[in-house]
């Protein structure tokens, strides 16, 4: 999925007036409506608008005269559009949110509520993409599509120091990259692994068992300083120290084009960025196209490490009038017929069923097993203010560049969660 999903950190503040409406105050459900307006990223309009249509006819076979209207938005583009709307009568019935867009919308009651009974697979969902979709219990979304993280390295650099397969376990891992770096030298990077990147620090966190945030008795409470979180944080200081010997300071966004400067051997990241960087224009050394292969991180817990699980959800603004309709073309979108389609375009599914059937192609095999062991943020009221003052990337920087240590700076990151992370 070629795009980085960015938290909903900042609703606008004419949204107050949203929370006031409550999601159970539109009693009609409006499936006598004669129009729906869906909100839809450039991603389906470009990528699989047979889909779209699909769904589409489905519904208005149902509900003939139904007209059904799409806009199509970048992602940059589209939640100031949608805050500035959300405070008229004039929104949208169904809108696609990245799933780590969700939570502050949800938290100020800008979403209905919906039963995930009335859709296909709702009892298979990913875990990951279910949880971006709760809130305080209920239910505001439809997952749409997920997309996850792999590993990625170049095959001649590891053939270079008599390494022919990926490593199925975290110690021939780290055995080959010590090879790879050995023979490369200081100024490589064995695995360029940005410092801020905290979707794969927080990766290391859950595989050793720890986690961010803890929710007991209807609170969250950090808890990056436990014993778990800080034994996943110091194994991920130690590939900082062995194999970054890149800027300390930097984050993931540029990863790809640093991999396709030759300056790598291997990343960690989401799965788009490895073809990404292999890209001629992005090439820089003219080797990668046929050198790249995806592999399952291993963690070193003997698991397979847990990855976010990004991806797209649906939801209805709560102020919609045509609910019921809103409803039943998310459901032909995102149903099982939808759900191959969006497969066929080389998305993940929403739903674990779905899921493994990509396993038994080795061209989906290594994604599908991937996203298999998933974690997602926090449901907490006050994690987008966790998030808009960048306490993990500083609190990865502090770690990374030696500033302070392991247990230190997890205490001041945990400190800082504490004062935001259960306030609305």
């Amino acid at each position: 999925m070629k795009r980085k999903l960015i938290a909903a950190i900042g609703i606008a503040g004419m949204m107050v007036s949203i929370a006031a409406c409550g999601s159970g105050d539109n009693k009609s459900g409006g499936s006598d409506a004669k129009e729906l307006t869906v909100w839809l990223t450039v991603d389906a309009q470009n990528n699989w608008p047979e889909l779209v249509k699909a769904a589409d006819d489905a519904v208005t076979k149902k509900h003939p005269g139904l007209k059904i209207k799409h806009e199509y938005y970048g992602w940059p583009d589209k939640n100031p559009k949608l805050d500035a709307v959300l405070a008229t009568d004039k929104v949208p019935d169904v809108v696609e949110m990245g799933n780590s867009e969700m939570l502050g919308y949800m938290v100020k009651g800008a979403f209905a509520q919906v039963d995930p009974a009335k859709f296909e697979n709702s009892g298979q969902w990913l875990d990951g993409l279910k949880t971006s979709v709760t809130y305080d219990g209920k239910t505001y979304g439809v997952p749409y599509y997920a997309g996850g993280r792999v590993a990625n390295w170049r095959k001649d650099i590891a053939a270079s120091v008599g390494v022919k397969t990926p490593p199925k376990t975290y110690q021939e891992l780290t055995a080959d990259l010590d090879k790879i770096q050995k023979k490369e030298g200081d100024k490589f990077n064995a695995w360029y692994q940005p410092t801020r990147d905290w979707y794969a620090a927080m990766s290391f966190v859950y595989d050793a068992g720890g986690s961010i945030a803890k929710e007991e008795g209807g609170q969250w409470k950090a808890n990056l300083s436990s014993p778990e979180s800080v034994k996943g944080l110091t194994e991920f200081k130690n590939i900082l120290d062995k194999y970054m010997h890149g800027d300390k300071t930097k984050d993931e966004s540029d990863r790809y084009i640093v991999y396709g400067q030759g300056r790598s051997a291997m990343i960690f990241a989401a799965a788009w960025e490895g073809a990404t960087a292999a890209d001629p224009k992005n090439d820089k050394t003219g080797k990668l196209k046929d050198n790249l292969e995806n592999f399952v991180m291993p963690g070193p817990s003997g698991k397979n490490i847990p990855v976010f699980l990004g991806g797209s959800d649906l939801a209805i603004p709560v102020k919609s009038k045509a609910q019921d309709l809103a409803g039943e073309w998310i459901n032909a979108f995102t149903g099982s017929q939808g759900q191959k389609g969006l497969m066929a375009k080389g998305n993940l599914p929403n739903n674990k069923t779905d899921l493994a059937t990509l396993k038994n192609d080795p061209a989906t095999a290594v994604p599908a097993t991937a996203a298999e062991s998933n974690w997602f943020v926090p449901m907490a009221p006050g994690w987008g203010q966790v998030e808009k003052a960048q306490t993990l990337q500083t609190m990865l920087q502090d770690i990374g560049t030696g500033k302070k240590s392991v247990e230190a700076a997890a205490k001041d990151a945990d400190a800082a969660i504490d004062k935001v992370i259960n306030t609305k």
